[in-house]
């Protein structure tokens, strides 16, 4: 059996990694397709040091996410109860529903945090009354918080 190639990609290439990915591939994929295209190049020291150079930066940043998500929970909590007010019809109904752009923008103005709107899983709200929130802030960071629906005027 042919002996395998280390390289690092230069750019993404479908199923088989990202722009900085060492990976193994047979010596002549490597030879006629990833290398003249400029894919990939040989690794060497220099290209090794880089490659860990990058993967440290990465997880650096990841991290970074990570804890300004647990600034903005710890935020979130503070805060505890979000108002929004709604147009009232017959038995405390609400016109329409409040949808999670509008818990996105409530957050905004009370605590200055940006919060995304696809992350926020709002339950079926139609009444006026108070309901619990999740809010998806990181993969690994959540944050519930209060929404009170109050009639509007």
């Amino acid at each position: 059996m042919a002996k395998r190639v280390q390289l690092v990609l230069n750019q993404d290439v479908n199923k088989l990694g990202r722009a900085g990915d060492l990976v193994e591939v047979a010596p002549g994929y490597a030879r006629n397709y990833l290398l003249p295209k400029g894919m990939a190049v040989r690794t060497t020291p220099g290209v090794l040091k880089q490659v860990e150079r990058r993967r440290e930066q990465e997880r650096q940043r990841l991290l970074e996410l990570k804890q300004e998500a647990e600034v903005i929970r710890v935020a979130l909590e503070k805060a505890s109860t979000f108002t929004i007010a709604k147009q009232v019809g017959e038995k405390e109904a609400i016109f329409g529903s409040v949808t999670n752009r509008e818990v996105a923008e409530v957050i905004h103005s009370v605590t200055g945090h940006e919060v995304d709107a696809r992350g926020i899983k709002v339950p079926d709200i139609n009444k006026l009354g108070t309901y619990k929130v999740e809010l998806k802030l990181h993969p690994e960071v959540t944050a519930t918080i209060d929404i009170h629906v109050v009639a509007e005027g």
